[in-house]
């Protein structure tokens, strides 16, 4: 028995959450851009449970950029979905399976533009949700009148100015905009796009500023780990368990934070906040940001080279294993914590810490190095550069743990082959994808220079980091010496002899 609205009333398994009465005649309210995993196990999570609780009473129409994946499944399963949240809560164990019933339908950008454009004439629409990775939010000089148009912000423009028509430029009918991309400032630097775009394609003077006076963009701040649709063997045993197959099934963590930075009206929008305290709607959210970035991401953006090298699979078995857990633990208490640009605290930082650790180390949850590298030059970038270079300035030295990521990570983006357009590295023997924007870059550099030079002529590139990272005193010489190490020696050697040192 598959998972769909048909065979609900057949699902009775016992610690399986099921859909509620009524649900499937919501209004459509909110248009979300990403089907991920992660829009699926926090966002349409919160409106689920608000759902449930009578709080919001509305649906949500997704947007899926590209064809084909998990398209099929979302209409087959009508849009239902299993979550299975695993971990522990102020101490005490939990285990929910819940069917998520938040989703209406799917549409297909490229096939179904016209069907998108439409819900822009829905009344009830108040709310658009994003997470299309932290590259989705960039800006392509194009015409918003493309069927599709290309990018992520041309598509939301094409939609508020669709609705702007559709209601005659009400004020009622401005939307709340929230997008999840992990990038700092992200509502702000959307609207940025936005309105650069409205000028570009020359659009008339009263709709900008229907835009700028009755449309929110919200900065906002996810925190949850998702994985995702557990392996083949473990998704056979969870199904045997529900009783039914869920080809959407999702694993969570218990632990879950939506930061959105807000006024009383994006309040009153977003009403499924009141359903869980995960939710938290405040005028500023820049330590919800700073901590999560920097210690959670940060690290996982610094260790995912060192234990994928090493051939550690999973963050959880990193957190089993006693050298590269020391690594990780070392680098976010004794370097990240120290060094976050934002004047905290240094023991709300250390609490923090403690907390992800605990989250890292959850036996519920397979979250895959191999999938934290994805844009890892970027997350880099984004998540720990400002944190090395502030480190320098306070200690005036070379954080060992940062300058052993980054060597991680130089060695990481080596392609050895291209097949196509997909770069792959080599690594205790097995080929991986590099799936990284400068992946060709440093194909280049790897087949044209010595190990030394590359190392010099990646941290000098500001193209890469809005900085030379080679002017840090000391910083280029330790990489280059963790570099030729893990070349010479392999990681686990690097990291038994760091774990010897220290």
């Amino acid at each position: 028995m598959t998972l769909s609205k048909f065979t609900l009333k057949n699902i009775n398994t016992a610690g399986v959450t099921n859909v509620p009465d009524g649900v499937f005649e919501l209004p459509e309210k909110v248009l979300q851009f990403g089907t991920g995993v992660l829009l699926r196990g926090l966002p349409d999570y919160f409106i689920d449970k608000a759902n449930r609780a009578g709080l919001f009473n509305g649906r949500v129409v997704v947007v899926k950029s590209t064809s084909g994946g998990d398209s099929v499944a979302f209409e087959k399963q009508d849009g239902l979905y299993t979550l299975c949240i695993r971990g522990l809560e102020e101490g005490k164990p939990v285990e929910e399976n819940i069917i998520c019933s938040a989703i209406s339908r799917v549409l297909s950008a490229k096939d179904e533009w016209a069907a998108v454009l439409k819900c822009a004439h829905n009344p009830e629409m108040q709310i658009v949700i994003s997470n299309t990775t932290e590259v989705g939010i960039e800006l392509i000089k194009e015409d918003i009148h493309q069927h599709p148009p290309v990018s992520f912000p041309a598509k939301l423009l094409a939609f508020l100015y669709e609705r702007y028509k559709a209601f005659d430029g009400s004020a009622q009918c401005g939307m709340v905009i929230v997008p999840t991309e992990l990038i700092t400032d992200n509502g702000k630097k959307l609207e940025a796009i936005v309105f650069e775009l409205a000028h570009l394609n020359g659009l008339e003077e009263n709709f900008i500023e229907w835009l700028e006076k009755h449309n929110h963009f919200c900065n906002s701040l996810v925190d949850r780990i998702v994985p995702g649709k557990p392996d083949a063997a473990a998704k056979q045993k969870l199904e045997n368990d529900l009783g039914y197959k869920d080809d959407l099934i999702t694993m969570s963590e218990v632990y879950r934070l939506w930061a959105i930075e807000g006024d009383e009206k994006v309040k009153t929008v977003l009403s499924f906040a009141s359903a869980d305290a995960g939710v938290v709607i405040t005028a500023d959210i820049t330590v919800f940001k700073e901590l999560k970035l920097r210690m959670l991401n940060g690290t996982h953006s610094l260790s995912c080279g060192v234990a994928f090298l090493a051939g550690i699979t999973s963050v959880k078995e990193a957190m089993d294993n006693k050298i590269v857990s020391a690594f990780i633990k070392n680098l976010m208490t004794e370097e990240i914590a120290k060094a976050i640009p934002y004047n905290l605290p240094q023991a709300d930082a250390q609490a923090f810490a403690a907390k992800v650790l605990d989250r890292f180390g959850n036996p519920s949850i397979e979250h895959h190095w191999i999938n934290i590298t994805l844009n890892f030059t970027q997350k880099l970038e984004m998540r720990v550069v400002q944190v090395l270079q502030r480190y320098a300035e306070l200690y005036k030295s070379v954080p060992e743990n940062f300058a052993l990521g980054f060597a991680a990570y130089i060695v990481f983006m080596h392609p050895v082959k291209k097949d196509g357009d997909v770069y792959y590295g080599n690594a205790n023997g097995k080929d991986y994808p590099i799936k990284d924007v400068k992946a060709g870059w440093f194909y280049e550099q790897w087949n044209n220079f010595a190990p030394q030079q590359v190392v010099q002529n990646v941290l000098s590139n500001a193209a890469l980091w809005n900085t030379d990272l080679s002017a840090i005193p000391g910083f280029a010489e330790a990489v280059t010496e963790n570099v030729e190490d893990i070349l010479a020696n392999g990681m686990q050697a690097v990291l038994a002899e760091t774990e010897t040192v220290k």
